[in-house]
């Protein structure tokens, strides 16, 4: 562990606040008795979090037995249970909670630094497992001894050190750890390749761990360079609707394929496990495609768009499908508003004008629904939502975020912004019903 030392005493500085991710096994343990050492030469302020995933039954002991560990040496201790999990992929969806729960702590303590214990077999299963699925130049990297976020920075000061490694320290120094029997199951990706190839290639080279990190860091400068052109490449052909289709088309299949990873990397950070070749390829699909609009689904509740002449990746809105009933004022999910006004003399389509014998009150503000059609002014007939939305060139992202107005029969009167149905009344016609639609 001498290796480590040397660098955590290099990287620290007096009074750093760390996170150290820690769950009772061998490797977290070790990572901790490590910064335990060095706490009195740089006065570190640790904060030991452990997750408590609910899954086996040692689960509630591990988390005394670190709870304990944690008050012994004067550390702050945080807890947190997973108690559902809302994945299909559950390896996918507690990680994904652990590091809400970790970035959460390095917000509230202002943490320099979350550690965790991440080592070269780590580093070894995670290339293997994305050489064999698919993945970017930088997913094939693996993951990075330092990765800098917006507050604080991920390390991973084992990277250079064996599991068998980190066992032996433990055992020379009596530190106690527990031991997940989950990571023998071949139920598990990563322990298959872990119980399988893993000594098999140690066989071959007893180092073959710094041979897979030396490959980790030669992918990471050649992705970094790649990168930095593909940035400069990206604001040329962007503006603020998103990356130009058409100059994406120009571009031939090695760099239209580098400006995907990109954006998918931007996105996805340090989670580019969730992201393979096939996602790539249905992107570019998209991209290439005649069809003017256009999505892909993406992990974690994204989505690759095409909208006309523009491709981005945008947050899905889960928004629960809404209703209100307009009685002076309404404040949308999208932070818009309807409201009632008395008086107006503008024509526009961010104002209607209804006379209450025509409709039934009262008038409804809904989201949209499947097979929604309105009787459009001066149309002389019905038309789908969906096929206004496409005439008037309105952005695939964008048209969830238009209301529905409709009267108590869930007749469609008006999609404010956008088109008047036939109910709307002409400034010299009666009416007794003036709504006005207000953008934030």
């Amino acid at each position: 562990m001498k290796k480590v030392l040397i660098y955590l005493e290099n990287l620290l500085s007096k009074d750093d606040c760390i996170v150290v991710a820690t769950s009772g096994g061998p490797d977290s343990m070790c990572l901790l008795h490590l910064l335990c050492d060095l706490k009195d030469k740089f006065n570190l302020k640790l904060i030991v979090a452990h997750v408590n995933h609910k899954l086996r039954i040692e689960s509630e002991e591990e988390a005394d037995f670190v709870k304990e560990v944690a008050t012994k040496n004067n550390l702050i201790y945080e807890y947190m249970e997973i108690l559902e999990y809302n994945d299909d992929n559950l390896e996918n969806d507690a990680r994904t909670k652990r590091y809400e729960f970790f970035n959460k702590l390095a917000s509230i303590y202002q943490a320099k630094y979350l550690m965790t214990a991440h080592h070269g077999d780590d580093l070894m299963e995670t290339i293997l497992m994305r050489l064999t699925r698919g993945s970017s130049l930088k997913g094939y990297s693996g993951f990075k001894k330092e990765y800098r976020l917006d507050n604080y920075t991920i390390i991973r000061p084992l990277i250079t050190e064996t599991k068998k490694n980190i066992e032996q320290f433990m055992i020379d120094h009596h530190y106690k750890y527990y031991i997940d029997q989950s990571n023998f199951s071949f139920k598990y990706t990563r322990n298959r390749y872990r119980l399988k190839v893993l000594p098999f290639l140690k066989e071959e080279d007893k180092n073959v761990h710094q041979k897979f990190l030396k490959f980790s860091e030669e992918l990471i400068a050649t992705n970094n360079f790649i990168e930095k052109y593909i940035k400069e490449l990206i604001a040329n052909i962007s503006d603020k609707n998103g990356i130009k289709i058409n100059e994406l088309r120009k571009l031939d299949k090695f760099l239209l394929k580098k400006v995907i990873e990109y954006t998918l990397t931007k996105i996805y950070i340090d989670d580019l496990f969730l992201i393979n070749d096939k996602h790539t390829n249905l992107i570019i699909g998209i991209i290439r495609n005649d069809k003017s609009n256009n999505k892909v689904n993406l992990p974690n509740g994204y989505e690759a768009i095409k909208s006309y002449n523009y491709y981005k990746i945008v947050k899905i809105n889960n928004e629960d499908n809404y209703e209100y009933t307009l009685e002076e004022s309404i404040t949308l999910p999208n932070h818009n508003t309807i409201k009632k006004i008395k008086e107006s003399n503008l024509k526009s389509n961010y104002i209607i004008r209804l006379n209450s014998k025509e409709i039934k009150l009262p008038i409804k503000v809904r989201s949209r629904q499947n097979g929604d059609k309105m009787f459009v002014k001066n149309l002389g007939g019905s038309k789908k939502i969906k096929d206004i939305y496409i005439d008037e060139k309105i952005p695939i992202e964008k048209r969830k975020e238009i209301p529905i107005v409709t009267d108590s029969n869930n007749t469609i009167l008006w999609l404010p912004g956008v088109k008047k149905s036939k109910f709307d009344v002409e400034t010299t016609g009666i009416y007794d019903i003036i709504l006005k639609y207000e953008e934030e």
